[in-house]
């Protein structure tokens, strides 16, 4: 009788971060080649069907992210993060959109993994996001030399996670037209079409990259189709209307091309986004879809997004007053807020608007385990 061949295994952190969950890898510790990596995080995740029953994932977007971890190629950063979106139904790994809510999680992973050193009472690490090319700073919570995730007067709970936790800060200083950021083309990249908005298919749309790429619709121009439409449903609620994915859909592919990205069919980028203003100047509603349902909450870069939109003249988010220097900006979404704090620069020489310098959100990450994953 011979003994069955030992099943390999691979170091992986389980983690909630924001209000998305997934393995966290050492880039050290998956295949080099991207097909043997890709099949790897196929497994890890287990979308080989719709139940995930067989990994870590959760059947939903939400739960079906890897973020992949390594020291950083870029000079001005300290570690380098590439997100991962899996398909729930189907064995595709998506490298081209980004996540900031698994952000979050990046500097704790990366301070207990080695790959950066505890500097006080707060730590901040500089994490360059290889999806897009920007640079988000992280600060989380290091007393006495550790991370600490939860146990302080100081906790917060942030809307669509159930318990409160150590606040950790992302702040966004690069992530308009991340794929190049250079000052004198920064505007070109943020409206790649050239245009601060646009008629898609018989609907004015704003087509963005900020954050995330997306492409911006006012709810109130989609109830003309959509007879009862208000943008204030629940997810499940405009999962459930008869046809609003779909034409969503249409929308978001002949978007997608607009954009440079070719067939978007198989992709989740650009993230279609339902937008109408809120009760002050300062908060617009947003319903964001992954693209195949609603987020039960708001991706955190798609909310940067949105509220540069807001800050901005001609976009379909647009605020009804002018809107600049230090400003409290928060997203309202399905399962409650999300509050950005960003500094508006006034119009200037180079800039003929108002633009976003600087958003920084409040996100919690709880580790939840640590060990080795069995191919």
């Amino acid at each position: 009788m011979t003994s069955a061949t030992p099943l390999a295994a691979i170091p992986c952190v389980l983690m909630r971060a924001g209000t998305s969950r997934g393995p966290f890898f050492l880039k050290e510790w998956l295949p080099e080649g991207v097909s043997e990596r890709d099949r790897v995080l196929v497994r890890a995740i287990g979308s080989m069907d719709a139940t995930q029953i067989n990994g870590l994932g959760g059947g939903t977007s939400l739960t079906s992210k890897v973020a992949i971890v390594s020291k950083s190629t870029r000079a001005d950063c300290e570690v380098d993060y590439l997100f991962a979106q899996l398909s729930v139904i189907d064995q595709t790994v998506d490298t081209k959109p980004n996540c900031g809510n698994m952000l979050a999680g990046v500097a704790p992973f990366a301070i207990e993994q080695g790959l950066i050193a505890i500097q006080g009472e707060t730590t901040t690490v500089k994490v360059h996001n290889v999806n897009t090319g920007a640079r988000i700073d992280v600060t989380v919570k290091t007393p006495n030399g550790k991370i600490q995730y939860s146990g302080s007067e100081r906790d917060v709970k942030i809307d669509g996670v159930s318990e409160a936790a150590a606040p950790v800060l992302l702040t966004f200083t690069d992530a308009w037209g991340a794929m190049d950021a250079s000052e004198a083309k920064r505007e070109r990249t943020i409206f790649p079409t050239g245009k601060r908005s646009e008629m898609i298919d018989g609907i004015e749309c704003t087509c963005i990259v900020a954050g995330q790429t997306m492409v911006l619709i006012r709810t109130a121009d989609m109830a003309k189709e959509f007879k009862g439409l208000k943008g204030t449903e629940s997810a499940a609620e405009l999962d459930a209307m008869p046809g609003l994915i779909a034409r969503l859909e249409q929308i978001r592919r002949i978007a997608g091309t607009r954009l440079g990205l070719g067939d978007v069919s198989n992709s989740v980028v650009p993230k279609p986004v339902l937008v109408s203003t809120g009760a002050v100047p300062t908060d617009i509603i947003s319903r964001y879809f992954t693209p195949k349902k609603c987020h039960t909450s708001h991706a955190v870069t798609g909310a940067i997004g949105v509220a540069t939109a807001l800050a901005m003249r001609g976009t379909v988010a647009s605020s009804t007053v002018l809107i600049v220097g230090e400003q409290q900006i928060r997203v309202l979404h399905p399962s409650g807020t999300i509050q950005i704090a960003a500094h508006i620069a006034p119009a200037d020489a180079a800039h003929p608007e108002p633009f976003l310098t600087r958003a920084s959100v409040i996100r919690t990450v709880r580790k939840i385990m640590q060990g080795d994953f069995y191919l």
